[in-house]
């Protein structure tokens, strides 16, 4: 059974419940097997994880067919609230959760070094396009991609911004961009610790300049069609879904300086720390996670797989080679050993009145 903590508000379209049941049916034989080869695995398992909460809905009854016998419980946040909630867990005694499935590799690294993850060598290894943890900690289950967005029924491509560099020194824009919070997201902070790695305290201070908006990716999108906002700093999935979704002509810019690549990690917590001490069946579904099946689904909520043999991007997405030919690399223990420093020149430079 697989119940969870928080409500999941999303609700799917038509059109993503009829992938759903292609991906089922596509499972089908191999569906009943793993399910056969998981009923030994029993017992419960509390998830942290940052993923939308309408992914974690589609995940809940695909989770219940592949571990029948295994009570998996979602509780969903920004990876800043999620980290805020496991500190305050360590500094109590008790964690909550058993696994984690985070924004980025940094928290992953910060937690392997305090020695609080599992370590499990999955089969599933060998088959992945991106870094894990040598001694199996943390393993990343998902790509995110920090673009740009526009709206082509408002105003061309052409007229736009088509780089990170432009996004913040570009005046025809000014007053006309919007991009998430490093203080709540894992994905916007390591994208301004790729951005100040690439041009320096001075990308801070121009985006401060230009007036940037700092909120949610559902309203910048809002903005983003009501003409408000020329162009916005945004996670691919994002643009992605709300085409799917709901047919937006709303389109990805994937900047000429460089998409951002977020290998998103998931790990289990170690049994000293983990709240249900289940580690089988954490590992179970680690490997479940990384199988192609498990990968299917991250692609089908609009992230890429990590697969080396994955057969398809996300809908309406360039190809995941195409777009990694062109990245802007993150320095992912600079992203935690220095988070505070860079929230603080953020803060200092973009959200501080002038």
């Amino acid at each position: 059974m697989v119940s969870t903590q928080k409500n999941v508000r999303g609700r799917f379209s038509v059109r993503l419940l009829g992938l759903m049941m292609v991906l089922v049916l596509l499972a089908g034989c191999g569906g009943p097997a793993l399910a056969a080869a998981n009923a030994e695995v029993s017992g419960k398992i509390v998830i942290y994880t940052s993923m939308y909460e309408d992914i974690i809905e589609m995940l809940e009854p695909v989770m219940k067919r592949v571990f029948p016998n295994v009570t998996v419980e979602f509780f969903y946040g920004g990876t800043g609230t999620l980290q805020a909630k496991l500190a305050a867990e360590i500094d109590s005694g008790a964690v909550g959760c058993d696994m984690l499935m985070v924004a980025d590799p940094s928290y992953a690294m910060e937690l392997q070094e305090a020695n609080m993850l599992h370590s499990y060598m999955s089969p599933e290894a060998a088959s992945l396009a991106f870094d894990y943890d040598p001694e199996g900690r943390w393993y990343p289950v998902r790509l995110n991609h920090m673009v740009l967005g526009y709206n082509p029924d408002r105003y061309s491509k052409e007229e736009l911004p088509n780089s990170m560099y432009g996004f913040a020194f570009d005046s025809s824009v000014k007053g006309a961009i919007s991009k998430s919070n490093p203080l709540t997201s894992g994905t916007a902070l390591a994208s301004i610790v790729a951005l100040y790695d690439k041009y320096g305290l001075e990308y801070f201070q121009a985006l401060g300049n230009q007036g940037v908006m700092i909120e949610s990716g559902s309203v910048a999108l809002t903005k983003l069609e009501t003409g408000e906002c020329k162009v916005i700093m945004i996670l691919e999935e994002s643009i992605l879904k709300k085409r799917e979704e709901d047919d937006s002509r709303l389109e990805v810019i994937y900047p000429t300086d460089g998409t951002i690549v977020m290998p998103s990690p998931i790990m289990a917590v170690s049994n000293e720390w983990s709240a249900n001490k289940n580690t089988a069946a954490a590992e179970a579904i680690i490997d479940w996670f990384l199988s192609p099946e498990g990968q299917s689904y991250m692609v089908a909520g609009w992230m890429h797989s990590v697969r080396k043999d994955a057969a398809k991007a996300p809908y309406d997405a360039l190809p995941t080679a195409e777009i990694h030919a062109n990245y802007m690399p993150v320095d992912w223990i600079r992203a935690y050993q220095l988070r505070d420093y860079f929230r603080t020149q953020f803060v200092e430079s973009v959200q501080t009145p002038r």
